[in-house]
């Protein structure tokens, strides 16, 4: 009797699904993790020689501008306000569309945040309406460089001088970026900048004030450690109520390994916001972010879904994406519709361009680990949403 033969079917592999992909990541070299170690083991962690390392460098990579770090850009940007005298009764220009810790420093100091649309391309204050709400009590203009795209700085301060405003640039996007080759932070007023680990550089948290004025540098010194002065000889006295928001050691040593590579990381994060731009073909489309030019740092990539025309909301898109393996953010809600500042008696409608933006932004990847490949895998994903959720 003749034998059977046994065909047996061969396992194929499971096809490996991607990693999951975040919409923003740190990168840390290894040197820098090494330093971090060596920090750690000298015994002397907090606010030290590698805080004045970082600043040094800072300064020089900035011109030679003055610096200050924090512990956070909210803490920065609450001493540049009280550094620029501002308090109870006055007013503080600030645009519509930003994290909300741009208006809550203004507040916390007594003053009133007085809310300006944006752009709906740029995200940036419209500086003609913030001429416009300008009032005898305002006492600064705060604009934001959303996402790294700077403000219009030459009618910026043109506004500025006219109207006898100080400028507290809030840069928390922007490390890196410029204006007419001339980086952000290196001119102006007061520039506060994040090192979050978002930011195109980090510090795991902190931030930092840029400023031209010795005098105000040093009352930032005050302010930003419990208010105290020394004397020649050590003796302390407290000449104001100041807060503390010293930065350790151990942060400006991530700071000084990551400050190295941030010409590198901003050309990365130029390169990959380019392949969006070329790629992110979906019908209906996006609304694309304004392109910018070589001084932008690209810190995030944020178009804005054409939800009228979709069957889902954006949290189902947002969804979709993560199914698919890709982190999406959402940056930001318009500020005036928090509840706080609606109690402020603002009001849904006031500032359309900064409504519209908050409800259909979404947050793509983009860090320069990212290959582009990534970029691509994004847009796919995006396009097949879009296109399988468009209304009939």
């Amino acid at each position: 009797m003749a034998q059977k033969s046994i065909t047996r079917k061969r396992k194929l592999p499971a096809t490996a699904k991607p990693a999951f992909l975040p919409f923003t990541r740190p990168t840390i070299d290894e040197s820098t993790v090494r330093a971090v170690g060596d920090v750690l083991r000298s015994g002397w962690i907090t606010t030290g020689p590698n805080v004045q390392a970082f600043e040094v460098a800072l300064s020089r990579y900035l011109g030679g501008r003055a610096v200050r770090t924090f512990t956070s850009a909210t803490g920065a940007l609450e001493v540049a306000l009280q550094v620029c005298n501002v308090g109870p009764g006055d007013e503080v220009i600030v645009p519509a569309m930003t994290f909300a810790a741009t208006a809550n420093v203004v507040v916390r100091l007594g003053a009133k945040p007085v809310f300006v649309d944006v752009d709906l391309t740029t995200r940036n204050v419209d500086l003609a309406k913030a001429a416009g709400a300008i009032t005898p009590r305002t006492k600064a203009i705060m604009p934001v460089h959303f996402a790294g795209l700077p403000v219009n700085m030459d009618a910026l301060y043109q506004l500025a001088k006219r109207k006898n405003l100080r400028v507290v640039e809030d840069a928390a996007h922007a490390i890196g970026s410029a204006w007419k080759g001339q980086r952000i932070g290196s001119f102006g007023d007061l520039v506060c900048f994040s090192f979050h680990p978002n930011k195109n550089i980090t510090t795991i948290e902190g931030g930092a004030i840029a400023l031209a004025n010795a005098a105000e540098a040093r009352r930032v010194d005050v302010l930003r450690f419990h208010g105290i002065q020394r004397d020649a000889e050590g003796n302390i006295d407290v000449v104001e109520a100041g807060g503390k928001y010293n930065l350790t050691d151990v942060a400006a040593c991530v700071g000084v390994g990551q400050l190295r590579h941030l010409e590198q990381f901003n050309k990365r994060r130029r390169a990959l916001a380019m392949r969006y731009f070329k790629q992110l073909r979906t019908h209906p489309s996006f609304l694309l972010p304004a392109p910018g030019d070589e001084g932008h740092s690209w810190h995030m990539f944020a178009p804005l879904l054409p939800l009228d025309q979709m069957t889902i909301s954006r949290a189902e898109f947002v969804a979709q994406m993560a199914a698919r393996g890709i982190g999406v953010g959402v940056h930001y809600t318009a500020l005036h519709l928090f509840t706080f500042y609606r109690g402020m008696g603002n009001q849904p409608g006031d500032f359309p361009n900064a409504e519209q933006i908050g409800a259909r932004t979404v947050t793509l990847p983009l860090f320069p680990a990212m290959r582009m490949s990534d970029v691509d895998r994004v847009c796919r994903a995006c396009a097949e949403i879009i296109a399988g959720t468009r209304r009939k």
